[in-house]
């Protein structure tokens, strides 16, 4: 496990390196960017968003840095990889493309000593419940991150963001009920849905 995690470390490192260089907008987001901000350490990869319009640029130059770049049968990232671990780098996230103003909210921190852009804590939460549906919907590992960055998180804008996806819904009136999040005054219902008719 430990070795596997340092081979990701490193992956990361030289990933946010690769493209700081070539002057890639890039951000750090997923678990990592999460950890960074006081969540638990992910078990697997690390994640960075690219713009769509950079996404052949950003491969590119990742090849060229000497990474071993593959190609997924997705169409929406590449994986930098070594052994047996991997780093993702997205240019769309459940199926919207990155655009460059969402790359360009991310804030730059130190990330195991190397300084890099960093989605906030808002967005790194709202993407991780966005992409909950019936075929992932792992609540005990978003309860840690979500306990982590309670504090740095809009969870008004997470709300919006994610009001259309009844898993995200559902975690967070469980976030609610384990008090931790405050619970919106109306409770929070969903607005496309009329109130249950008094009897």
């Amino acid at each position: 496990m430990q070795h596997s995690q340092d081979v990701v470390r490193d992956l990361l490192k030289r990933t946010a390196v690769a493209l700081k260089q070539a002057d890639v907008p890039f951000a750090l987001c997923g678990g990592y960017a999460a950890w960074v901000r006081g969540a638990p350490e992910p078990e697997h990869d690390a994640d960075f968003l690219v713009p769509e319009a950079e996404a052949g640029r950003a491969a590119a130059v990742l090849a060229e840095s000497g990474l071993d770049v593959v190609d997924p049968p997705e169409d929406w990232l590449v994986k930098v990889v070594a052994e047996g671990a991997f780093v993702d780098v997205l240019w769309r996230t459940c199926g919207k493309p990155v655009e460059i103003d969402v790359v360009a909210r991310a804030e730059t921190l130190p990330v195991l000593s190397v300084e890099m852009p960093v989605m906030p804590a808002t967005d790194v939460v709202a993407g991780k419940l966005a992409a909950l549906d019936e075929h992932y919907c792992d609540f005990a590992r978003l309860l840690p991150v979500a306990r982590a960055l309670r504090e740095q998180v809009d969870w008004s804008v997470v709300r919006a963001t994610v009001a259309a996806n009844d898993f995200a819904v559902v975690f967070l009136h469980l976030l609610e009920r384990l008090g931790v999040i405050e619970p919106v005054p109306d409770g929070g219902g969903r607005p496309d849905r009329p109130p249950a008719a008094a009897d």
